[in-house]
């Protein structure tokens, strides 16, 4: 049984079957033209499908950027023993 080709749009509904069979032609659609669409199943929306956009380029010097919640006293030293503070015993 062949199923009738729909024309893509660039805003429509498409159901699930014929989602199934036209997938990857939808998702170039959608890249190339910016189009969304509403896959149903029985006539109900179940997903959409909608072009990604495209993330911006972080700095490394300022991916940490609001990270840090709270910084009081910054130059106190560490609460810690470290090696360097114990004397080797030579055990």
């Amino acid at each position: 049984m062949a199923m009738a080709k729909v024309p893509l749009s660039s805003r429509s509904s498409v159901g699930s079957a014929d989602f199934k069979a036209r997938c990857l032609e939808l998702i170039d659609h959608v890249k190339q033209s910016r189009a969304e669409y509403i896959v149903t199943r029985h006539g109900k929306p179940v997903a959409r499908l909608v072009p990604v956009e495209a993330e911006p380029k972080g700095s490394p010097l300022g991916c940490m950027k609001g990270t840090v919640l709270k910084y009081e006293r910054p130059f106190d030293s560490v609460p810690a023993i470290w090696s360097i503070d114990h004397a080797d015993d030579g055990d």
